[in-house]
């Protein structure tokens, strides 16, 4: 490692704490291995292992019934795994779950709210919840709420509230002690197109601001715009995780081309990686027959890759 004289440290040297707070910023902020849940005959999670980058938008995406919300209560806290072990935010959610909590924020996909409360005396009640000091309240509750672009809301009752913005209201809820961690199960689910565009620019601008998010979504569009890395899961089973082009990879179907011929025939070409999309160029383009007019590379298509991976299991 070399030493920037004008990095940490009185001296410019990096301290032994300060290297101890890279290792960590760099493990992820979670680690299943081998998580199992289940319930007499039926499993509703098998062998789930991954981990989920510091920083990332990570989407898992399966049909209803594949083990979303099973893998999110186990890592939130709320269900004791069968078998198999995890680590979130440095803490083991089966042993210490205080230790999670303190750290994660969790949105469930059935958002409990308390209809009789308004708005800022819902956040104030969790809040307190989270011992958070109560002279720390309304500058809490008035970052929150125009955060999440509620504060004209105030004091408006909870069960006055549109669909989106009780989705809103409920990741304010989940943000009220500032976790480094969010876990958002189905938070699109109900929203009217403009509700979600709203909702993905603030999870974004949410990661811009050094959060972690984990979500589940069916709208693959809306997680094909917003994530980083990607889960495929079916049946309870892990199909695949990363990227979705390092998916296609894995698949052995990682790059196609489009080609445009003047005249205007058009056709698709699969090439291993950027070599062979080069030597792909040079053979069409040496090829008097046909003249290239264009020659892009096809755009990874979420919903396809769902598709192709996955076989319409219902457990």
């Amino acid at each position: 490692m070399s030493l920037d004289p004008g990095g940490p440290g009185s001296d410019g040297m990096t301290t032994v704490t300060e290297l101890e707070q890279l290792v960590v910023d760099a493990d992820p902020i979670i680690q299943a291995r081998g998580l199992t849940k289940r319930y007499g005959n039926l499993t509703a999670l098998n062998e789930f292992t991954l981990d989920i980058p510091r920083g990332s938008i990570y989407g898992i995406i399966g049909p209803n019934g594949a083990g979303k919300s099973t893998a999110f209560s186990i890592l939130a806290t709320l269900l004791k795994p069968t078998s198999g072990t995890a680590r979130v935010c440095g803490a083991d959610p089966t042993k210490a779950p205080r230790s999670v909590r303190k750290h994660m924020g969790y949105m469930p996909d059935v958002m409990g709210v308390y209809e009789r409360l308004t708005v800022a005396e819902y956040l104030q009640f969790h809040a307190a919840a989270y011992k958070v000091p109560r002279t720390d309240w309304p500058e809490l509750v008035h970052g929150l709420l125009q955060l999440v672009d509620l504060d004209v809301k105030a004091d408006a009752l909870v069960d006055r509230l549109s669909r989106g913005m009780k989705q809103r209201l409920s990741l304010a809820r989940a943000m009220v002690h500032d976790p480094d961690l969010l876990i958002l199960d189905e938070p699109a689910s109900g929203l009217d197109p403009r509700a979600r565009i709203e909702f993905r620019e603030l999870l974004v601008a949410l990661q811009e601001m050094g959060k972690t998010v984990l979500i589940s979504s069916h709208i693959l569009a809306e997680l094909q715009r917003m994530c980083t890395d990607i889960a495929v899961i079916e049946a309870g089973n892990l199909l695949a995780a990363g990227s979705p082009k390092a998916i296609l990879e894995q698949l052995g179907n990682g790059r196609r081309v489009k080609v445009t011929f003047e005249d205007r025939s058009v056709e698709e070409f699969s090439v291993t990686d950027l070599a062979d999309q080069a030597a792909l160029l040079r053979r069409l383009v040496m090829n008097n027959d046909r003249e290239v007019v264009e020659f892009t590379e096809v755009a990874t298509d979420l919903e396809g890759l769902f598709l192709q991976i996955t076989q319409g299991i219902v457990q």
